[in-house]
């Protein structure tokens, strides 16, 4: 039985949009890592979006953390989160950790370009 089809277009089912995503290869999931830019970025680069990466200093836009801004700390293409200093839920022991956040509910404001090629690569 195949999980995952490369002609896969698009279904209504929620089932079968999260079984999509679930069962997508890496290559795929990565380029899901897409997040919005900020007004100047939009205009210096010329697109609207761009791929989360270590190093971006981000503004989370919704949910719990919404206004706080702050630096990724790290990115896990497999669950397809991102981890950001300064958005930290409380456990019950006391101890704090990095909450995950979707790549959609953040905008880039700073980029990290160490990569000269990274917005030159297509989707």
């Amino acid at each position: 039985m195949k999980e995952w089809s490369t002609n896969w277009k698009r279904s209504k089912s929620p089932r079968k949009q999260r079984k999509y995503l679930f069962n997508a290869p890496l290559h795929v999931k990565s380029k899901l890592l897409r997040s919005h830019l900020s007004k100047e970025l939009q205009k210096k680069y010329k697109t609207r979006s761009a791929r989360v990466r270590k190093g971006d200093k981000i503004k989370i836009m919704r949910g719990t953390h919404k206004g706080k801004s702050g630096e990724v700390d790290r990115v896990d293409v497999t669950k397809q989160k991102v981890y950001v200093q300064g958005a930290e839920a409380t456990k019950k022991d006391g101890s704090k950790i990095l909450q995950p956040i979707h790549p959609s509910n953040i905008m880039i404001q700073e980029m990290k370009m160490d990569d000269k090629k990274r917005l030159k690569r297509k989707k």
